[in-house]
């Protein structure tokens, strides 16, 4: 019943329904009290009713008739009152969720009755523990439930002090999110006996003390949220014997002394908040080591020394914050190698030097401040090619010159230059007007046209086979000249060519995970909705760059299909670039692509012999039959339900969008790829919205 369709009041006849076995409503309308006799229906072993308006209180005899019951999820709703102690006399109970309501009183303390509870999620509410002593007895009881994996209390008014007994719970318990929950004193050093947590998150109470070493013997640890807390001391080399951490945010502390070197052996880690402390010294060389890391901010510290030109290593980048400190020197030009970098602030430190000409390569970057500082020079003119440029501030330092007018700088304020030594430009800037320059020329764009010949691809060569393309042959030594120009992080390697009168070959790089089509319909292979999402965010991009990135000529792929989308080890899309006719046929088919990915459905399909094509047959079940066409493996389970099929909506749109029937109307590749991206942020904010 999900889409929001239904509205209204659940019938209390519903109650009648004594061989009901399972009973879903979530993400509807549905509103009033939820009838207490649902609750005595003895065989029912399901009940979701997640996601509607529903108020009122809980029977104080909710588990007194539910023998069978193992999954209860009443989350995102308007319930409030106590939660009744009898709820763990349905014994049988492996889920509770009861997250985003109002539930106020104390949680009760006898969870540890459910000796299947797996999954307990009782965040977002206004839960409290014993007043008078800040005691936690409530997790003595849950400390029995050895099958308890999911631990969810934040965002309650919990206080009190976290007891030692958290180290009590059994390996089987992997997530604990107790955040926002006014929580005081130090983390006791019993922490590192959780020995199968995956995910700890303390984020925004009163905690103090220092970080224990204890943390370090927490092996199998991802995903460390220690931020907005009022931890002392230093950061402890324990933290870099978690092999497998790849979030750690110990932001807005109290923190001194310098960052760990060994920070940079984390090759697991993707995100690296350490904000809003007093850390000193420099930025440690072995930071510059982490090539997959993502996002990195260490704003607001007192770090100083120059900024490594080893930073080109971190390749995948996204966020790069270190503002507020004291690092000088020049702004490496290298910085220009991060492709993949949308915002970037080096504001209120000491750099010096111009603004290198290698910024107008940073081809996704949205942000940009680089104000109070010292630098010189121009604003450099190659930044007007930063189509996605939002933000830039520039004030405050020592540029001259004339501020350059294309692309982003249409949209920039006075504010974003102000206080510099003498820049020119329009009158709407405050600024002297420029000496006029007519010097401009214009370049006409033209689409390359590439033919390449049949290709047989083996695990490193590729062997053109076919003879009697006399043409193809004539131009392949130039157009392989081309393709070795290519550079794009999700375009194949050429390395090599071979050509002769019998034969010509390409030697492509290794890649190891074989191709997308490999993965979609090889029955010893599973890609989820996150990892299918990032790979047609890669194919984007690519063809974004083949289209509008490598130069003023576009180049075109023209034969877009999972086969020639390869995987290297980290599972990034890679492929190699063919072209020809118009960048229009490559979003029409790049949105086939995407059906074809989510729905794991070929579009040469028996079922599409006659009049319906694959964009038909998605394009007929959108919105409300969208869960028949889509891979059922990628909704099978129930969790994060609504956020998933959201995503696909999203997605299956923007597929539609590819391949309207006249080129003139279809996305470009760019905004094809943009939107990708922004389907991938919402969908990763949902869910994490129902953890």
């Amino acid at each position: 019943m999900w889409a929001f369709i239904l509205a209204g009041e659940i019938p209390t006849e519903m109650g009648n329904l004594q061989n009901l076995d399972y009973l879903a409503l979530n993400s509807n309308n549905l509103t009033g009290s939820i009838p207490p006799t649902i609750f005595n229906i003895s065989t029912i072993t399901r009940i979701t009713l997640a996601q509607n308006h529903f108020t009122g209180h809980l029977p104080s005899t909710i588990g007194h008739s539910l023998p069978n019951m193992d999954w209860l999820s009443l989350a995102k709703n308007k319930l409030s009152g106590t939660i009744p102690n009898s709820i763990t006399n349905a014994s049988k109970l492996s889920v509770l969720d009861l997250s985003y309501n109002s539930f106020s009183g104390l949680i009760p303390s006898t969870f540890g009755n459910l000796r299947f509870l797996g999954q307990l999620n009782l965040a977002f509410n206004h839960l409290t523990t014993e007043s008078s002593t800040g005691g936690w007895s409530f997790l003595s009881s849950l400390t029995s439930c050895r099958m308890l994996a999911f631990l969810g209390l934040g965002s309650n008014p919990l206080r009190g002090i976290l007891p030692p007994l958290i180290g009590n719970f059994s390996e089987s318990l992997q997530k604990i999110f107790a955040h926002d929950c006014k929580i005081r004193g130090s983390i006791p050093q019993e922490i590192g006996n959780l020995h199968g947590v995956i995910l700890l998150s303390l984020f925004n109470n009163d905690l103090d003390g220092t970080i224990p070493a204890s943390m370090g013997t927490l092996k199998t640890l991802q995903v460390l949220y220690l931020d907005a807390n009022n931890l002392q001391g230093y950061i402890p080399s324990d933290l870099c014997r978690l092999e497998r951490l790849t979030g750690l945010f110990l932001n807005e502390n109290k923190l001194f002394g310098h960052i760990p070197q060994c920070l940079g052996s984390l090759t697991s880690l993707r995100t690296l908040f350490l904000s809003s402390n007093t850390l000193t010294s420099s930025i440690p060389s072995s930071l510059w080591s982490l090539e997959y890391i993502l996002y990195v901010n260490l704003s607001t510290n007192s770090l100083s020394g120059p900024l490594s030109s080893n930073i080109q290593n971190l390749k995948v980048l996204i966020e790069l914050d270190l503002s507020r400190n004291q690092l000088s020197g020049d702004i490496p030009v290298s910085i220009g190698g991060l492709k993949d970098l949308v915002t970037l602030s080096l504001a209120r430190n000491q750099f010096y030097g111009p603004i290198p000409e290698s910024f107008g390569s940073l081809i996704m970057l949205e942000s940009l401040d680089l104000s109070s500082n010292n630098l010189s020079g121009e604003i450099p003119k190659s930044m007007e090619v930063l189509s996605y440029l939002k933000q830039l501030n520039v004030s405050h330092n020592r540029l001259e010159g004339g501020i350059p007018v294309k692309g982003p700088f249409r949209n920039i304020s006075a504010r974003s230059i102000f206080g510099n030594y003498a820049l020119c430009g329009p009158p709407r800037l405050q600024v002297p007007p420029c000496k006029e320059d007519n010097s401009n020329g214009s370049k006409k764009a033209t689409v390359l046209k590439y033919t390449l010949p049949l290709i047989i691809s083996s695990i490193l060569i590729t062997i053109v086979f076919n003879l009697q393309l006399e043409r193809a042959f004539r131009s392949f030594a130039s157009e392989c000249e081309v393709l070795r120009n290519v550079r794009h992080r999700n375009l194949i390697k050429i390395i090599s060519s071979c050509c002769n009168t019998h034969f010509k070959a390409l030697v492509l790089e290794f890649m190891p995970n074989g191709s997308l089509e490999k993965w979609l319909y090889s029955h010893n292979y599973f890609l989820d909705i996150l990892e299918r999402l990032n790979i047609m965010i890669d194919v984007g991009s690519a063809l974004e760059y083949l289209h509008q990135g490598h130069s003023s000529t576009p180049v075109v792929h023209c034969d877009l299909k999972p086969s020639n989308i390869l995987l290297d080890e980290n599972m990034v899309a890679q492929y190699g670039s063919e072209g020809i006719i118009s960048t229009k046929c490559d979003v029409y088919s790049y949105g086939v692509l995407v059906m074809e990915t989510f729905t794991r459905k070929k579009p040469t399909d028996e079922m599409f012999t006659g009049e319906i094509s694959l964009r038909d047959w998605v394009k007929e079940s959108l919105p409300h039959a969208l869960i028949d066409v889509v891979d059922a493996n990628l909704v099978r389970e129930e969790q994060a339900f609504s956020a998933k099929m959201d995503c696909l909506l999203s997605i299956m749109h923007l597929a539609l969008d590819c391949c309207i029937g006249s080129p003139e109307e279809r996305v470009s590749m760019k905004g094809a790829a943009a939107t990708l991206r922004k389907i991938r942020v919402k969908f990763l904010d949902d869910v994490a919205a129902t953890i």
